[in-house]
């Protein structure tokens, strides 16, 4: 067994995983506790965009290969103007090429992510993956945290640990049983995502990432590669808040969503559709004694742009290596308190301000404003360096400096 510390991860999704991972990987004896007993599986569309900052970092944890592997490497993303039905800029990460080892994006559903960190992960001394398993209470004192966990049939147990990682999302357990507040607020319109098999590439000659400005309904437009790797598309648009969600998802309107995008050629079925609320909040604290906030546990964003997953695996390679300085000797625990200082400072410079810029750039209504936001987008990908410049915020690497100098 290892003389390392021990970290209960509550949260065994993408952000846990791989949290998980980089701490197995160090030398620390971990627990993960999720209580989804399927995280493997695709039961449901999540976050699927993996920006150049955070393939990095999949790779310093040893799963890049077997990540690109399943996904859609893309290189191009589109602005269209969806109301005139044209190209406005496609923007090329490959501009990027002296920036990072991985100038492009991966499109790889989350829960691949998540699978493959937990088949590593299995394989590795003093680890120990529950799922199935949902926390009950959290205590801490000045030299452990104890963990009240129950799974599915009822059974009981309490885990105790050096320190605890709360990567169990928005609604997150661990964050309200240390009274820690979610400041911000719930956009009063849902999120709509469609899932189809219908290629709208092959259509319309779109990337495999295209945003759709409308005044009237704008779309985000993706394709992911699907378990089956024959790929699928998904469309993502806003619902107004007085739409039920049975008219928001009936087989009338999505047609009409779709056929907005590019006129039917022919039948598209459906394979997937969803809806749910957007909030845009940081957590207060992000750090209580020994547990600390990483991911939708401690913040959340629209996902518009597709900062909040890959901002929340930032969030867990820091703490990893924070919390591994700190054990080793190598610094002193006051540098725990850099943690928040640097995820929450950049969740709020990078991730909110810019979610909330992507989603006013798309559904702006005024004409003047409107005109001068895409004509912005078309001379930034008409110049090398203002695209670069673009991509380099939009991709995280800016935020990627930025904390580093954050002391």
């Amino acid at each position: 067994m290892s003389d390392r510390e021990s970290i209960i991860i509550v949260g065994g999704g993408p952000v846990g995983a791989v949290a998980a991972l980089a701490a197995a990987e160090r030398g620390f004896r971990v627990t993960i506790v999720e209580q989804n007993a399927d995280i493997e599986i695709d039961s449901a569309p999540r976050a699927a965009t993996f920006h150049p900052s955070t393939l990095e970092l999949i790779d310093e944890v040893g799963i890049i290969d077997e990540f690109i592997a399943v996904g859609l490497v893309c290189r191009y993303f589109d602005f269209w103007d969806k109301a005139a039905g044209t190209l406005v800029a496609r923007m090329d990460h490959d501009t990027l090429r002296d920036d990072t080892p991985f100038p492009y994006v991966v499109q790889t559903e989350q829960h691949k992510l998540v699978r493959i960190a937990l088949d590593r992960l299995r394989r590795m001394p003093d680890v120990d993956v529950r799922l199935g398993w949902s926390v009950e209470s959290v205590d801490q004192d000045a030299d452990r945290v104890s963990v009240r966990v129950r799974d599915g049939s009822g059974e009981q147990e309490v885990l105790t640990g050096d320190r605890l990682f709360a990567c169990d999302g928005g609604r997150s357990t661990v964050r309200k049983s240390m009274g820690i507040d979610f400041e911000g607020y719930t956009w009063p319109e849902r999120f709509a995502v469609l899932t189809t098999r219908n290629d709208f590439a092959a259509e319309l000659g779109c990337s495999t990432r295209s945003y759709f400005a409308d005044p009237d309904q704008w779309v985000n437009l993706f394709k992911v590669a699907g378990d089956d790797m024959l790929g699928r598309w998904r469309v993502v648009f806003a619902a107004r808040p007085d739409q039920a969600d049975e008219e928001v998802l009936g087989d009338e309107h999505a047609a009409r969503v779709l056929s907005a995008i590019h006129p039917a050629t022919g039948p598209r079925s459906l394979v997937h559709r969803n809806i749910y609320n957007v909030h845009q909040r940081v957590a207060t604290r992000f750090r209580d004694g020994r547990v600390l906030l990483a991911g939708d546990a401690a913040h959340v964003n629209n996902p518009i742009g597709g900062l909040g997953l890959n901002c929340g695996v930032h969030d867990a390679l820091e703490l990893v290596r924070t919390v591994d300085e700190v054990s080793s000797g190598r610094a002193d625990p006051a540098l725990l308190d850099r943690y928040e200082r640097r995820r929450r400072t950049i969740n709020i410079e990078f991730v909110q301000q810019q979610t909330v810029d992507n989603k006013q750039r798309l559904e702006e209504k005024d004409p003047v404003k409107r005109r001068a936001r895409l004509d912005r987008l078309t001379e930034i990908s008409n110049d090398a360096q203002a695209q670069r410049r673009f991509l380099r915020r939009t991709s995280l690497l800016d935020s990627v400096a930025r904390a580093r100098d954050i002391d």
